[in-house]
């Protein structure tokens, strides 16, 4: 199958359907990132970590049905830091089922396990530790052209999903679109 690069949401409309008459399909990947690979694989979508949305002006996300997982809409990390990664993940991060070190939070304005908490002002959101400390910054601007530009719409694909064995299956749909 050829991979496409930018898929029309006609074009999508008349795959999925295909999709969907699969009913249960195996996972090609596993993990959080399982449901998107097979989606985007099915789709002929070839994986990309672009700035741009997938289907023309519309973005593509897929989650499971049941899951506490967050949806990322985009990544912004390059110029945030204002201290070395590593040094922050260090002092900050925390250790995952296998025992990686890591700093996957949910932010809000108040202090999180680790004293991090997210700062607004005028011009700038950025993450801050309680001893004043400055981690990550970006401008409002440069968020809102990114995600004007990311997101301008959206199509969001459902997954049930259930484990055979060793190995995930989904059942796909989506809403609304």
């Amino acid at each position: 199958m050829t991979k496409e690069h930018k898929l029309t949401v006609e074009r999508f409309r008349t795959k999925f359907a295909k999709v969907k008459e699969k009913g249960w399909v195996k996972s090609q990947r596993r993990g959080p990132t399982g449901i998107g690979q097979t989606l985007e694989n099915l789709l002929g979508i070839e994986e990309n970590n672009i700035a741009l949305p997938d289907l023309g002006t519309i973005e593509l996300k897929a989650h499971r049905i049941g899951s506490s997982s967050m949806i990322t809409l985009f990544t912004f990390n390059r110029k945030a830091w204002k201290m070395k990664p590593l040094s922050a993940i260090k002092k900050y991060g925390t250790k995952d089922k296998d025992e990686r070190l890591g700093m996957y939070f949910t932010m809000s304005r108040t202090p999180n396990s680790v004293g991090l908490f997210l700062n607004v002002d005028q011009t700038t959101i950025s993450v801050r530790h309680v001893s004043g400390e400055l981690i990550a910054e970006w401008q409002l601007e440069t968020l809102a052209e990114r995600f004007m530009q990311k997101t301008p719409g959206l199509v969001l694909v459902s997954a049930f999903s259930e484990m055979r064995g060793d190995s995930e299956w989904l059942n796909m749909s989506v809403h609304n679109y």
